[in-house]
Order: structure tokens, then C-alpha cells, then sequence
């Protein structure tokens, strides 16, 4: 195993081109002199020259690394991280959001993964991304362990990846404690292996939870009418992340209040738009909005929640406005339901209300744009 480790890094060390930042053969012969410590090494003029950090950069990063007394070490990771295809930026930015990572062993912990990691099937490019993104955890043995259960469950190197970007702290969660409790749980509510591998990418901090937690989310998701198959049940997560069943509960009571909606009427709109329990406030303004300027009967939104997802000021106000001066002036020939107006795009929106009038309403075009902007253009207030 010694033989063909040392074969592969052999190999991967000597096929990548030397870096004009990091001239490759220097780093390798300083690599593999040994010799004793320098008692002159600067490690913050090492991290700028060497590693292409910035000034400031360099300065914070050295505050974790002076006990370092040799470029002995760093110079093996650098011509590691050389070898696998990381260009000088990357090994900058590397170095940069984890200094540690130059104190790394190449024979005790570098090697071996890279070794086990191509054992897997991964390509040297993909082994320099995953140390890219997770420069912490690859310099710890588990990596390798919980890789393969990974790539199982999500079912390419790329489904995984996606995952990682949005919670890079994943590879290290326990397996037996969280992941694989959790995973089982999913799956005793019905969930497909595709659905899980879903719901973890779209939701990547559910992963890792106590699976207690993720239990009591799952029950007040279904409580919320839910199911775990819904395209918004990972909405629903979201939703409930930080909230108990009481608070989930006051918060149901505000809407209703706020939109003078009855229990069925609530039930149908968060069903549809969990969003609406995250930020109250925002809806109380939509509320405001709608039924007292706009004049909608709660039901009617209840049963159109999607009026609920829209940007009060760059959406629902600005084509209220243009709407109505089209009205007030006699320029619409037929008359659309507001939900039909909101739910149109912007081309189209533009296409039909506010290109066509350009002769009869001149300043339409500019009003519309600044009413979009936030603010309310002379012509746009109504008596």
C-alpha cells in the first residue's frame, strides 16, 4: 500500500506544470531536503512571496501559524496542492481561509486521502475541489470515511458538491449519531432516495440535525398540511427551522387576524406559501396593501397566495399604479383581474400596459420606473 500511495502522489506531483507563483520544483527538492529549522523564518513574509496572500491577508493568518519555525512543512503541502492542479489564486485563497492547512501532514493525512479519494474514483480535479471547499476537513482522516456513504446517498460526486457549497461543515457530522437516523427517518415517511438527496441539497443544514429536531420540524411541517412529498415541503422546513409549535401556532393566529382569514382559509395559504409565517411584518404590510388600498376580499387572496410572494414595492404597487391611471384615463380597453395583472412578466407586463401608450401617456414609461424604485410619482396619486 506504501508502494502504490507513494506511486500515485509520485505521479499526481509530477504531471501538474509549476506555477509561476509557486515554482513547483523548488517547493518539491525544499520538500524533500530535510534539515533543521530556520530560527529566521518569517512566516508573514513567507505567506505573502510564497503563497500569494495580501499584506492584511497575511498578517491575520499569521497569528495562527507562528509557531511554525520552517518552510519545511508548508513547502510539502504547498507542492501537493501544485501537483493536484490548484492554480497560485486558489492556493492563496486556500491559505487564506485556512492557515492550519499548511501544517498538515503529507505522509500522515494529505497522501492518504488523495490516495483513497482516487481509490474512489474521484479525478484529480475533483480531489482539488473538495480541498478547496473544505481545506479543514480534508485534513482530517474522516473525509474519506463518510465519502463513500456520501456519494451513495446522493448519487454523483456533483449532487454531493452541491451540497457541500451550501454546508461545507456536513463531512463532518457523525454518521451514526445524525445522518444516518435522520436518513432512516426519511425514508420511514415516505421518502424516495432521490426525494432525501433532494431535500438535503435544497435544505443542506437538515442533514446534520439532532434527529429529534428534525422529527418535531417533520410533525409541525404535516401539522401545517404538508406532506413530506410536497414540492414545499422544504419550504415548510425553512419555515418552522426556528420556531416551536406554540410560536407556529401565534404566528397562524396573526395571520388570520391580520388577513381576516378563517382557519381553512389560513390552512389553504400555508399550505401553498410557507414563507408567510417567516416574516409577519412583511405581511402585515402586503395585508394593508391589498385589502384596504387595493380593495381584494380576503378570500380572494387566501385562495391566491402567490400575491403573497411578490415585492410589495417593485411589483404589486407599481402595476396597481400603472393599472389604475390606465383606468382613470380611459386608456384600457378591458378590464383584468389584479391576480392576472401581478402574475405577469415584466416583458409582458411592459408589452401590454405601458409600451402601447407612449403617444397617449408620454411620461407612463418613467413614472412606472420610479414607482418601481419605491416611490410614488405625482401622476400616480389618486383623489
Amino acid at each position: 500500500m506504501l508502494r502504490i500511495r507513494n506511486s500515485i502522489l509520485a505521479r499526481l506531483l509530477s504531471s501538474s506544470p509549476a506555477s509561476p507563483i509557486f515554482p513547483l520544483h523548488r517547493l518539491l527538492s525544499t520538500a524533500a531536503a530535510a534539515g533543521p529549522p530556520k530560527p529566521s523564518f518569517a512566516i508573514q513574509e513567507y505567506l505573502v512571496e510564497t503563497c500569494g496572500l495580501t499584506r492584511a491577508r497575511a498578517l491575520k493568518a499569521s497569528a495562527k501559524l507562528s509557531h511554525l519555525k520552517s518552510p519545511y512543512k508548508p513547502d510539502a503541502v504547498l507542492a501537493v496542492l501544485a501537483g493536484l492542479g490548484l492554480s497560485g489564486a486558489d492556493i492563496a485563497a486556500l491559505v487564506a481561509k485556512d492557515p492550519l492547512f499548511l501544517c498538515s501532514g503529507v505522509d500522515t493525512t494529505l497522501g492518504p486521502n488523495i490516495v483513497e479519494l482516487t481509490g474512489l474514483g474521484l479525478s484529480r480535479t475533483e480531489i482539488a475541489c473538495l480541498v478547496s471547499l473544505v481545506p479543514a476537513c480534508f485534513r482530517c482522516k474522516s473525509i474519506v470515511s463518510n465519502l463513500p456513504y456520501y456519494l451513495s446517498l446522493f448519487g454523483s460526486y456533483e449532487n454531493l458538491l452541491r451540497l457541500i457549497k451550501n454546508n461545507s461543515s456536513i463531512l463532518r457530522a457523525s454518521l451514526a449519531k445524525k445522518v444516518k437516523p435522520n436518513v432512516a427517518f426519511l425514508q420511514n415517511c415516505g421518502l424516495g432516495a432521490c426525494d432525501i438527496a433532494n431535500l438535503f441539497i435544497g435544505t443542506p443544514w437538515v442533514i446534520g440535525m439532532k434527529p429529534e429536531r428534525l422529527q418535531a420540524m417533520v410533525a409541525c411541517a404535516q401539522g401545517l398540511g404538508i406532506p413530506c412529498g410536497s414540492g414545499m415541503f422544504r419550504h415548510a422546513m425553512s419555515a418552522v427551522r426556528f420556531h416551536s409549535e406554540e410560536d407556529v401556532a401565534a404566528k397562524l393566529d396573526y395571520l388570520k387576524k391580520m388577513f381576516r382569514w378563517s382557519d381553512a382559509e389560513v390552512g389553504i395559504v400555508v399550505s401553498k406559501v410557507p414563507y408567510a409565517l417567516v416574516r409577519p411584518k412583511n405581511m402585515q404590510r402586503r395585508s394593508e396593501f391589498l385589502i384596504s388600498e387595493v380593495g381584494l376580499e380576503p378570500a380572494y387572496i387566501a385562495h391566491r397566495p402567490a400575491l403573497l410572494t411578490c415585492s410589495l414595492e417593485g411589483r404589486l404597487r407599481p402595476r396597481y399604479y400603472a393599472v389604475k391611471f390606465l383606468k382613470e384615463n380611459g386608456l384600457l380597453k378591458r378590464d383584468l383581474s389584479y391576480d392576472t395583472v401581478v402574475k405577469l412578466t415584466e416583458k409582458v407586463f411592459m408589452e401590454k400596459f405601458i409600451c402601447p401608450h407612449k403617444e397617449a401617456a408620454p411620461h407612463l414609461a418613467e413614472d412606472y420606473a420610479t414607482a418601481c424604485r419605491g416611490e410614488v410619482p405625482t401622476r400616480f396619486r389618486f383623489a
